[in-house]
């Protein structure tokens, strides 16, 4: 965890040292336009691999029962057979990590030993308080990219803000999103098991993600900034007309901070684990149906015209050697092969 810190406040510090040295043009409109680009770029890449990646397998996630016959009941929504069960099974994992809900941990107890199971709804809960703060802070974040900006995103904010503590008044999402980030990273320190299995790729986008938060919070209700400015500073952003000098220095250095930040969080998206989110939908685990007993699943590795041998073809072959090894096989060796 150590060098994924040292590197978020190594990002942290040179962007505002930049910033303060009058190279805002490089930290606020060369290196978010190269993060997005990157950013774009790399997700089109690895969904395009991953489609065309062949499943020599079929290899469902299951939890529960198969269909079978008539009268055993399918457990349609863990085991679909149909690709309409898939839909509803990927709409619940997608939507509210229905995987995670029923998930359990597992520890070793000394007294047996015997191995006791939890169940992990803590860890579900705070997950799905993540991914939602996260998204709704997103989108509220569309008011400095649109002009006027529509009434959804108003009506969102009002929600959000509808405590009314404090000047400006205090976002909901900010503080449960930063609870919930906090709690992650907790997990991942205090849990013995889970701290000797993690590595840099797990702790860096965790800090990534709070330094984010942190710079974000901290401008909007500790080192204020012209708001003003940082709406003409991204409407030229994304109208491809960056702002002058005279502009970005009414800013302050803490948004340069901010705006780095998710720049290397853009760019370091696609190749990491964060990729899970629209890898989801590529992944055979969950895209498949549990129809083997119906279907037969090509492997799209195989040969058409490569010649196959029959497990007949096979036990007839290796009979003896089986036999000797102690294996089953459908045929005993008849008396005279024998001797």
């Amino acid at each position: 965890m150590s060098t994924s810190l040292l590197v978020v406040l190594l990002i942290g510090v040179v962007a505002w040292l930049g910033a303060s040295l009058g190279l805002a043009s490089l930290f606020g409109v060369f290196l978010p336009y190269v993060a997005v680009i990157i950013f774009i770029a790399g997700v089109v890449w690895r969904m395009v691999y991953w489609s065309k990646s062949p499943v020599p397998f079929a290899i469902p996630t299951t939890g529960g029962q198969q269909a079978s016959l008539e009268w055993i009941k399918q457990a349609s929504l863990d085991n679909p057979s149909t690709k309409w069960g898939v839909v509803k099974r990927m709409f619940l994992e997608v939507f509210f990590f229905r995987s995670l809900f029923r998930n359990t941990y597992a520890e070793v107890r000394e007294d047996g030993p015997r191995i006791v199971y939890f169940s992990s709804k803590w860890l579900w809960c705070f997950a799905l308080l993540f991914h939602y703060c996260f998204l709704l802070v997103f989108i509220r974040h569309f008011r400095f990219f649109i002009d006027p900006v529509p009434a959804c995103i108003t009506f969102i904010e009002a929600v959000d803000g509808v405590l009314q503590i404090g000047a400006p008044r205090l976002y909901l999402t900010g503080v449960l999103l930063l609870t919930a980030l906090l709690f992650l990273l907790g997990r991942r320190l205090f849990n013995e098991r889970l701290r000797y299995l993690s590595l840099m790729n797990d702790y860096f986008p965790l800090l990534l993600i709070i330094a984010l938060v942190l710079s974000g919070m901290s401008l909007r209700y500790f080192i204020k900034t012209d708001i003003a400015s940082v709406k003409a500073f991204t409407m030229g952003l994304v109208t491809f007309q960056p702002v002058g000098a005279e502009v970005t220095k009414n800013i302050g250095s803490l948004f340069f901070v901010h705006l780095t930040y998710l720049s290397v969080l853009l760019m370091y998206f696609p190749f990491s684990k964060l990729m899970h989110a629209p890898g989801v939908f590529f992944s055979p685990t969950r895209n498949l149906p549990n129809n083997t007993r119906a279907v037969h699943h090509e492997n799209p590795w195989n040969d058409r015209n490569a010649p196959f041998t029959t497990y007949a073809e096979y036990e007839d072959t290796f009979r003896d050697v089986m036999v000797e090894a102690g294996l089953p096989v459908e045929k005993q060796p008849d008396a005279g092969d024998k001797e």
